[in-house]
C-alpha cells in the first residue's frame, strides 16, 4: 500500500491526504477502525456471553474478509515501525480492548463473570485466537470458530 495508491482509490490528492493522517499507515487504521466498528459495535444484549459472541464473531468478519490480510500486513508493519504501532495501539488496538472491557464490566455486574479475573487476561483470552488465526491463516474465521471460541473462553469466566 503506499499514498499513491490510497491517492488513486480514493479520489484524492495525496496533499489531501497528508494534510488529514500523518501517513499511509494513519490512513489504514482509520479506515479499519471504522469498519471493525461496523462489523463488530457494542451489542448489548444483556448478555455478556452473547455480546462477546457477536463482537468476535465481527472480528472473524473483519480479519476474513478483504481488509483482513491487510491488517496482518500492518500488525507485522507494526513489530518494526514504532510510529506504526504507537497508530495501531491508540486507534485501533486501545479502542477495541475499551469495548471488550465494556462489555465485561456489565457481565461482572449482572452476576455473569467472575469479578475476581483478571479482565486484560480475559479479553486475550478471546481476542488472541482469532488474531492467530489470521496471521498464521490455518483455520476458518467463520462463525462457527468464533461461537466455539468463546464459549470455551466463558466455562473460565463464568460464575
Amino acid at each position: 500500500m503506499t499514498t499513491e495508491e490510497i491517492s488513486n482509490r480514493s479520489g484524492v490528492s495525496k496533499a489531501t491526504i497528508y494534510k488529514w493522517w500523518s501517513n499511509k499507515h494513519a490512513v489504514a487504521v482509520e479506515a479499519f477502525l471504522t469498519e471493525m466498528m461496523a462489523e463488530a459495535p457494542d451489542p448489548d444484549t444483556g448478555s455478556a456471553r452473547e455480546d462477546f459472541r457477536r463482537v468476535v464473531r465481527g472480528l472473524g468478519h473483519f480479519y476474513g474478509g478483504g481488509s483482513g490480510r491487510v491488517f496482518a500486513q500492518l500488525i507485522g508493519e507494526a513489530q518494526f515501525d514504532p510510529l506504526v504501532n504507537a497508530e495501531l495501539h491508540t486507534h485501533l488496538v486501545a479502542p477495541r480492548r475499551a469495548l471488550m472491557r465494556t462489555v465485561w464490566a456489565r457481565g461482572v455486574a449482572r452476576g455473569e463473570l467472575r469479578p475476581d479475573m483478571d479482565p486484560d487476561a480475559a479479553i486475550d483470552q478471546l481476542i488472541g485466537p482469532m488474531l492467530y488465526r489470521l496471521l498464521l491463516a490455518h483455520t476458518p474465521l467463520d462463525d462457527a470458530s468464533a461461537d466455539a471460541m468463546v464459549e470455551g473462553a466463558m466455562c473460565g469466566f463464568a460464575v
